[in-house]
């Protein structure tokens, strides 16, 4: 095994979008009776181009821990990939679940899954479902967000209503995450 470095700001900020996934994976890894749940959020990424990360992912599901995962993958998937290896070394250095992720960074990712999730796509819905479930028992904006993404997934793009109690990193992401939307 490999030690990994210290994160600097951009990275954390990265984890902070992803840290739902790195849980997921490192408690994969730990119960794989957790295997089917995780699958529908790895499909799901394929389907939203993350192909490198998951083959990764799946390699490090298989038992790989070594430097070799890191290969072909750009920036973001490095700092997930690096995050999962260093979570399974040592469980506390696992990303905060409750820390609110940059807009700039999890946007994307969240209206592409809610635009999915409107259009009938099953592992969309699941991976929403999913996501929704860890969101409440983190509480406080992160609670609310899930609540939000369930009404977006609905059609509703009034930002007050979606990020009423919010404070202004949740109402940011919601304004984000509705600006991408309307960009898909």
């Amino acid at each position: 095994m490999f030690t990994l470095p210290t994160l600097p700001d951009k990275e954390q900020q990265i984890l902070s979008a992803h840290a739902g996934l790195v849980h997921a994976v490192v408690h994969t890894c730990q119960n794989r009776d957790l295997l089917p749940q995780l699958e529908h959020v790895l499909k799901l990424s394929e389907e939203n181009g993350w192909n490198r990360l998951v083959v990764s992912i799946r390699r490090i599901l298989g038992g790989q821990r070594d430097i070799s995962v890191l290969q072909d993958l750009d920036e973001e998937d490095r700092v997930i990939t690096e995050a999962i290896l260093r979570g399974l070394q040592n469980p506390e250095s696992l990303p905060d679940l409750n820390a609110t992720p940059d807009p700039e960074h999890a946007a994307p990712g969240l209206a592409s899954m809610v635009a999915a999730a409107r259009k009938g796509n099953v592992e969309a819905l699941r991976a929403l479902a999913d996501m929704a479930i860890q969101m409440r028992h983190t509480g406080g904006d992160m609670a609310r967000l899930a609540s939000a993404l369930s009404q977006m997934e609905q059609g509703e793009d009034d930002v007050e209503k979606l990020s009423r109690g919010m404070g202004p990193e949740g109402v940011r992401l919601v304004e984000k995450i509705v600006e991408e939307l309307k960009k898909i």
